[in-house]
């Protein structure tokens, strides 16, 4: 499975902030702004509004004389099982925020061996998961988590899930046109959320933004209930925001 180019933020910034966390390590009794600047090669105007959500994700603290240090989850995460952990409950902990923040289901997938798997799920009693009526791994022509997934391989890698799991009309809205699939997938703004209209489930409409990480497609996806719609393009541009935070939490 080949991917296409990486796209641009968020995922230049989960890079930025892996420098400048490897930085701050280096630096045990702190390091200022400035000297980040200098070290990383970033220009103020980049490094201070990702030192703000480093801080908020709790990877850097600021001391009394405005140096940073490691801050308490990172040093938290240790190594080995422990460190997994420490990572998937990180992980977990952001996609609640997430899903309170956008009043809505939030889910992480990937694309791994040729197949979408969802990895994770934040819901509630007030966000409800969608109804996984047709296994997603055979309607990535309709979901929001299918096609955000889609948009990051290659040509040959869609052809090939296309040909092992075959275009089915779920919905009056489900594209079943390969040609026509392909190129919606083509035009879609590597940094704008896909978006799925009712086209995997009547009732429900879903919103994802690309998570690529080297050679791993993934995706952070959002779910509400048609008489929620209303509120899907704001709640998609949240989920934008925030996919940074929650690729740093899959990165490191």
């Amino acid at each position: 499975m080949a991917l296409k180019p990486e796209p641009k933020a968020p995922f230049h910034s989960v890079q930025y902030a892996l420098r400048v966390l490897e930085s701050v390590s280096t630096h045990g009794d702190g390091v200022t702004d400035v000297q980040l600047s200098r070290e990383t090669g970033l220009p103020r105007g980049h490094l201070t509004p990702l030192l703000l959500t480093l801080r908020r994700e709790g990877y850097v603290e600021q001391v009394a004389d405005g140096a940073y240090v490691v801050g308490a989850s990172l040093l938290e995460l240790g190594s080995g099982a422990a460190r997994r952990r420490a990572l998937e409950a990180k992980l977990h902990q952001t996609l609640v925020q997430l899903r309170d923040s956008v009043g809505a289901a939030v889910y992480v997938s990937r694309y791994v061996d040729g197949e979408i798997r969802v990895t994770q799920v934040a819901d509630g009693p007030r966000t409800p998961a969608v109804n996984e009526w047709v296994d997603f791994r055979s309607a990535a022509h309709a979901s929001a988590i299918g096609k955000c997934l889609l948009t990051q391989l290659d040509q040959n890698g869609r052809r090939d899930h296309l040909s092992r799991h075959r275009i089915a009309r779920l919905t009056s809205r489900t594209i079943t046109n390969e040609k026509v699939l392909f190129s919606k997938l083509d035009s879609q703004p590597a940094t704008v959320p896909v978006l799925d209209l009712q086209e995997y489930a009547v009732g429900t409409v879903c919103a994802a933004v690309p998570l690529t990480a080297g050679s791993s497609a993934g995706c952070l996806a959002l779910s509400l209930p048609i008489e929620h719609a209303h509120r899907l393009r704001e709640a998609a541009a949240t989920l934008n925001r925030r996919a940074a935070p929650v690729l740093l939490s899959m990165a490191l």
